[in-house]
């Protein structure tokens, strides 16, 4: 799970920087995924010490629940989106989906993991 949070965190930043780079420069608001993903690289980077492994990846997981949560207001917009309609920011609507999409999976990855841990500790 330390290399993926690391990965996810990376990826948050860099879909963060082409959503503001995306609209111009205009709105800091667009660089929104930057914020958990900044928070997911250093949790990810803290998660390589033994001692802060699951207290990092379970405070990652949280920031991705709330990432995740964050971004479910613009998703109201996709539909519109991806049926031509009409939307005020859709650079920031697809950033939102993305976001959304790795946050969710990110998500599904860890309470994967954490089974995994857990019937390895029944089992061992």
């Amino acid at each position: 799970m330390t290399t993926i949070t690391r990965v996810i965190g990376a990826v948050l930043i860099a879909l963060g920087l082409a959503a503001y780079l995306g609209t111009g420069a205009e709105s800091a608001t667009a660089a929104a995924p930057a914020v958990p993903g900044l928070l997911l690289l250093v949790f990810g980077l803290l998660a390589g010490r033994e001692h802060l492994h699951r207290h990092m990846i379970h405070a990652a997981l949280v920031v991705a629940l709330l990432g995740l949560l964050a971004s479910a207001m613009p998703l109201a917009e996709l539909p519109a989106l991806l049926g031509d309609g009409e939307v005020e920011r859709p650079v920031a609507v697809l950033a939102s989906a993305a976001m959304a999409l790795l946050c969710l999976v990110y998500l599904l990855l860890g309470v994967r993991s954490f089974v995994a841990a857990r019937r390895s500790r029944d089992q061992g």
